[in-house]
């Protein structure tokens, strides 16, 4: 069985996206078997792994709606052990269409059970919203990261999610964790991100990754190319950092002999 984690915030421009895409394909590297669910309507981990939306024709709508079988829709990636449950702009009324459903908030670990025998990880991308589909995405999941970015208003919104997340686990997940709050756009230049990463790891303290994803021109580049920065620039500081993530998070599950160097972030 795999293990599923939810990359969520509900907001927006934070690095949810960049984060699937780059730790699934560090994983895959690392020869984890790793499939990334979009479940974004916006659908950029599909257009990010190479993917165009417009000729996705099932999609992660089609199985929580349709009940279409989840096997037949997952499409490889360029990246060996790396593959893609798409999304589309269909997935907008998915929310609405489901408010009927029995179980509603069920609807995709019924899916991902369907596959995850076939994984070691399943990354599912949310939406920047905690709509219906993150829920459903929160009561699948392992566990959840929280991309926090190094800037103003860093922490606002966050004790919301906490919430969130802390009645999804009363209710419908007891099971679910905080894999960890990952510190993003990352300026070691600019007092401004040192005085957000204090704050960050003195108000939640192990619960913050020690791994810092820096603000790189080549993780920004890598999307418009349709791959992850690992395939774009390998040696460039944001997928180092992934990688860094990658197996901080393999060592913390016990998947990995810790490095007797601390990961670093900048």
């Amino acid at each position: 069985m795999s293990k599923i984690i939810a990359i969520a915030n509900q907001k927006g421009g934070v690095g949810k996206t960049t984060t699937a895409i780059n730790l699934a394909a560090s994983l895959a590297a690392l020869e984890f078997k790793t499939l990334v669910v979009d479940a974004d309507p916006q659908a950029n981990s599909t257009s990010g792994l190479g993917i165009d939306p417009k000729e996705v024709e099932n999609s992660i709508y089609e199985c929580m709606v349709d009940q279409a079988n989840p096997d037949e829709i997952i499409l490889e990636t360029d990246i060996q052990y790396l593959h893609l449950i798409p999304s589309h702009i269909d997935l907008v009324g998915a929310e609405v269409e489901m408010v009927n459903l029995e179980n509603r908030e069920e609807q995709m670990r019924r899916v991902l059970a369907q596959v995850s025998p076939n994984y070691d990880f399943i990354i599912i991308d949310c939406s920047p919203s905690l709509g219906l589909i993150t829920v459903n995405a929160l009561t699948a999941a392992n566990s959840v990261i929280i991309p926090v970015q190094c800037e103003y208003f860093a922490l606002e919104g966050l004790g919301k999610l906490l919430n969130t997340i802390k009645i999804i686990q009363e209710r419908l997940n007891p099971e679910l964790e905080i894999e960890g709050i990952l510190l993003t756009m990352y300026d070691v230049r600019l007092r401004l991100s040192n005085m957000v990463v204090e704050d960050v790891q003195q108000h939640f303290q192990k619960m913050v990754f020690n791994t810092l994803i820096p603000r790189n021109i080549k993780l920004s580049e890598a999307p418009s190319f349709g791959v992850p920065a690992l395939i774009h620039d390998a040696e460039s500081k944001g997928a180092v950092s992934y990688l860094n993530l990658a197996r901080e998070i393999l060592e913390n599950n016990g998947l990995l002999t810790p490095s007797p160097v601390a990961a670093e972030g900048n």
